[in-house]
């Protein structure tokens, strides 16, 4: 886990000038669009409003994740808004390796006054492959027409008040609350995505790609599988065993807590000094934003613009260090 953490640290933003000196990356055919009419890659720009930032913190207590209490969270699996019809073919997966994508996070954000989205939720899932996020930043520069390939895609959600899924009154959160319908069934490896895939031994296991069936088999279905099939009765402790979803997750699972950004303004901040502005929280400039405004400091003034904004940033997200989102 933190080795992973540490090769994501590890990405930077390339130039133009650095990308024309790699070699060409091959061309790769765009991903197919999601079949769902109600997942849609959010590609929707907005108006900058006020900046809300989210924090990750520990349920309170088990089960307020659940798809039916419309959670913001991170990590574990995603809670579908709808449960049934959800990404599937292409759309969720890698455009690169052709690999599952894993969920990073969900942010409920309903829409007021917009009654088509009483409820609605973005998703957002990555490849794990510190490759294929390096060739996306890549083709991100080229500035393509069409559909690019991606490693990372946000879905976006949304249902009526009145729907198949949820009641029409908010929910309780008293431990009463229930969805009005199952959803479809999912990989029994990963939990993520639909599993219309079915071991063919047992015929009870689903599977989303054949990659999860097969680790899925060497880390324990193998033994299960065999159990299922030499078991009269179905509805036992091996077959709910069998059945227990998901297998693993990458990440642990956290609710992320929302707070404006105002709570976390300072007084002090002086605008015409882009470096103390970086200094400000920490006395002095770490090894990194040190050798950034180096380099600034030596290009024409032009571009100075951009280490003071750049610089602003910085000062900006050390108010609350620890946010994972705004």
């Amino acid at each position: 886990m933190d080795s992973s953490a540490e090769k994501f640290r590890g990405l930077r933003i390339t130039s133009l000038d650095e990308e024309d000196d790699e070699a060409e990356l091959e061309n790769e055919p765009p991903p197919a669009a999601a079949t769902s009419a109600d997942y849609e890659d959010d590609e929707e720009d907005g108006e900058e409003a006020e900046v809300t930032l989210g924090f990750l913190e520990k349920p309170k207590r088990p089960g307020l994740l659940l798809r039916h209490l419309f959670p913001t969270k991170a990590g574990g699996i995603p809670a579908w808004l709808d449960p049934v019809n959800l990404p599937s073919g292409k759309s969720s997966c890698c455009g690169f390796c052709g690999e599952p994508l894993q969920f990073v996070l969900q942010i409920y954000a309903p829409i007021d006054g917009n009654s088509a989205a009483f409820h609605r939720t973005l998703f957002m899932f990555m490849c794990p492959s510190l490759a294929c996020l390096r060739r996306d930043q890549h083709e991100q520069w080229k500035h393509k027409q069409g559909s690019p390939c991606r490693s990372v895609k946000v879905f976006r959600c949304q249902l009526p008040r009145t729907n198949a899924f949820y009641s029409s009154e908010p929910p309780k959160r008293n431990g009463s609350d229930k969805p009005l319908c199952a959803g479809a069934p999912v990989c029994h490896w990963c939990g993520t995505w639909k599993g219309d895939k079915i071991c063919s031994s047992c015929k009870k296991a689903r599977y989303c790609s054949e990659k999860h069936q097969a680790l899925h088999w060497r880390t324990g279905h193998k033994n299960d599988c065999l159990q299922i099939i030499s078991s009269s009765d179905a509805s036992n402790s091996v077959l709910l065993a069998a059945g227990k979803i998901p297998v693993r997750t990458p990440w642990p699972e956290f609710e992320i807590e929302n707070e404006c950004e105002g709570n976390y303004d300072s007084d002090s901040c002086d605008e015409n000094n882009s470096k103390s502005l970086v200094m400000q929280k920490h006395g002095k400039p770490d090894a990194i934003t040190q050798s950034w405004m180096d380099q600034f400091e030596v290009l024409d003034p032009i571009a100075d613009a951009d280490n003071r904004c750049w610089a602003s940033f910085q000062e900006r997200i050390t108010r609350a260090p620890e946010q994972v989102l705004r």
